[in-house]
């Protein structure tokens, strides 16, 4: 899909979302390469939270997305991970 064909006005604020166990530092690795596509991105657009239990965490970092491609890579690197169980 182009930048053209997609529904989001280029460049925007977007939040990526991934999930994943408590005892990974799911946090560190999300920052890592969600700041490798987006080195712009302040430290401060990352949040976590907890599941109900304390088993799971989910970290949401919000980005200026600058196309398609740059989000369609942060998504692809982050579901290719092991630690990651889900995205958003």
């Amino acid at each position: 899909m182009s930048d053209d064909d997609s529904p989001l006005d280029f460049p925007c604020e977007f939040p990526i979302k991934a999930m994943g166990r408590t005892d990974a530092d799911l946090a560190a690795l999300v920052w890592r390469i969600v700041s490798s596509h987006a080195p712009a991105t302040p430290a401060e657009a990352l949040r976590t939270t907890p599941s109900r239990h304390g088993r799971f965490v989910s970290v949401t970092v919000t980005i200026t997305a600058e196309s398609r491609a740059q989000l369609d890579a942060i998504y692809h690197e982050l579901q290719s991970h092991g630690d990651v169980l889900a995205t958003l």
